[in-house]
Formats: C-alpha cells, sequence, structure tokens
C-alpha cells in the first residue's frame, strides 16, 4: 500500500490542477492520496468521482495557516464529512484568500525596502489561480530577476528569517485545531521537522490525532524520533511528499517517488471510523 497524504494543486500554490495530481498518482503507483491545499478544500465531489474512476482512493484535506509566537505553523485537517462545506469553513477560505492578498502586497513593499527586489501585485497574481502563497511571489521575482533561482529567492528574501516576511494567518495553531475539529477534521501536525525550535516544544505539545513522522526533508534519525513522540502520545502517524510540482523545488518530495507504506494502516483505522462521506 502506498499512500500520499500531503499534496498541492493549482487551488493553492502547486502547478498541477486536481485531475493532473489525481492522474498522476494513480500513473505513479499511489492507493491513496489527500489533496491538502494551503486554506482551502475544493472540488471534493470531482475529485472522489475522478479517483474513483482511476481506481484510487481520494481523502478530502486542507493544510491550515496557523501562528505559534508569529512563526509559521501548518496544522492538516482530514474531513470525515461534508463540513468542508460548512458556513464556518467557507467563511475561513473567503477571510484567509484577503489576508493573503493583503499579506503579498506588503511583501511586495517589504521586498523593495529591503532589498530593491521590485514586483507587481500583477506579476504575483498573474501565476495564482487560487489562493496566493510565497511560491507564487517567488515566480514574481524569478520572472523579474532570473538570475535569482528559486531556491535562493526562498532562503534570501522570503523565507521566515527574511527582513521583508509576512505571516500569513492571525491564527493561533490551537484556534486552527479547534476549527478542524468543530468541523469534523482528523487533526494531524504538519512536517514537525520544519518547526522553529524556539516554538518546537510548544507546538508538539497540542492535541493533534496524528503527526506527519514521515516527510520528504526528514531523514532516518528524523522519522524515529517523531514516530517514537507518536507512540509515546497515543497518535498515529502520516506521511507525506508535500508536493508542489516546482521546477528545481528542493523542498518538497514527489507524488509517488515519497509516500507512506504499510504504517498508514493506523490512519486509516482512525479516519474509517469516523467517515461520513
Amino acid at each position: 500500500m502506498k499512500a500520499d497524504l500531503h499534496t498541492h494543486t493549482t487551488f493553492s500554490d502547486g502547478t498541477k490542477t486536481n485531475i493532473e495530481l489525481l492522474t498522476m498518482a494513480k500513473e505513479n503507483g499511489l492507493d491513496i492520496i489527500s489533496i491538502t491545499d494551503h486554506d482551502t478544500c475544493s472540488n471534493v465531489e470531482e475529485n472522489m468521482n475522478v479517483a474513483k474512476d482511476l481506481g484510487i482512493t481520494y481523502i478530502p484535506g486542507i493544510e491550515l495557516s496557523t501562528l505559534e509566537r508569529n512563526k509559521s505553523v501548518h496544522v492538516l485537517g482530514y474531513f470525515t464529512d461534508k463540513s468542508y462545506e460548512n458556513k464556518e469553513m467557507k467563511d475561513y477560505y473567503v477571510f484567509i484568500k484577503k489576508s493573503r492578498e493583503d499579506r503579498t502586497k506588503k511583501f511586495i513593499v517589504n521586498l523593495k525596502q529591503h532589498f530593491n527586489i521590485i514586483i507587481t501585485y500583477e506579476d504575483v497574481l498573474s501565476f495564482s489561480e487560487g489562493i496566493i502563497a510565497r511560491p507564487h511571489i517567488a515566480k514574481a521575482i524569478n520572472l523579474n530577476y532570473p538570475e535569482y533561482s528559486f531556491n535562493y529567492i526562498f532562503r534570501e528574501f522570503i523565507g521566515d528569517y527574511s527582513k521583508a516576511y509576512v505571516p500569513s494567518s492571525k491564527l493561533k495553531v490551537e484556534e486552527g485545531i479547534e476549527l478542524l475539529r468543530r468541523n469534523n477534521c482528523v487533526v494531524v501536525l504538519a512536517h514537525p521537522i520544519l518547526l522553529k525550535q524556539h516554538i518546537r516544544e510548544q507546538v508538539l505539545s497540542y492535541n493533534y490525532d496524528g503527526i506527519e513522522a514521515r516527510y520528504y526533508r526528514n531523514n532516518e534519525q528524523d522519522e524515529d524520533l517523531f514516530k517514537a513522540l507518536a507512540s509515546k502520545r497515543g497518535m498515529f502517524i502520516t506521511g507525506g511528499s508535500d508536493y508542489h510540482g516546482i521546477e528545481n523545488d528542493e523542498k518538497h518530495g514527489t507524488v509517488g517517488d515519497y509516500y507512506i507504506g504499510d504504517d498508514i494502516k493506523d490512519f486509516l483505522t482512525f479516519y474509517k471510523d469516523k467517515v461520513q462521506l
């Protein structure tokens, strides 16, 4: 069994449409896939129908943007019913879309102020088909300054420690967890390996159902550490490629090349006990 429970499409900052991603998952040998676009969950019925025709299992998901002491923390939610259509969730999608648009405008000002990097909002928007995210900003910078690689742009200009950085959310981690639980999600901490050291212990202490112990950027020691933590806390483990499909992107894996195997069974048991889709 092969599962990838962390992927992105053009509805947030991926390069593949939902149909292209599901087709790719089938072609690359996956049995289970979840699309977890940033701060939105869309086209669920279409995804289910396409996945069924392809002979794979699709799980509707979302990657929620939250903050701990002003640092980014991502929390994955896997919907067990149609609560992705609830008013509270739809209101959140609208709110966060506007927040990310405002964030982008602040990034543009900061990039000019601190690095003399000049891009326009229209430049960024041309790369986005849904939720605006940092990869769209990186593409806009690369368009105007091709001498800078995508990875360099992320590291030097728009990364968490850059002078130009702007957080994507005002939602605290615990508030995000509560939002997902109210809307009948299985809640998983995304890529704990990426947590900033000064917030790591606090973030890991929160009440998740599971933890993304298998992740593209983990080494074997990291994976063992998070598996041990999950066992100690009574959580299951998940895994994913965090696929975006961006060319020469060293930060994310590829669908089918990076996945979780039989370790996914505890998640599936927990999820299937709750699912009403």
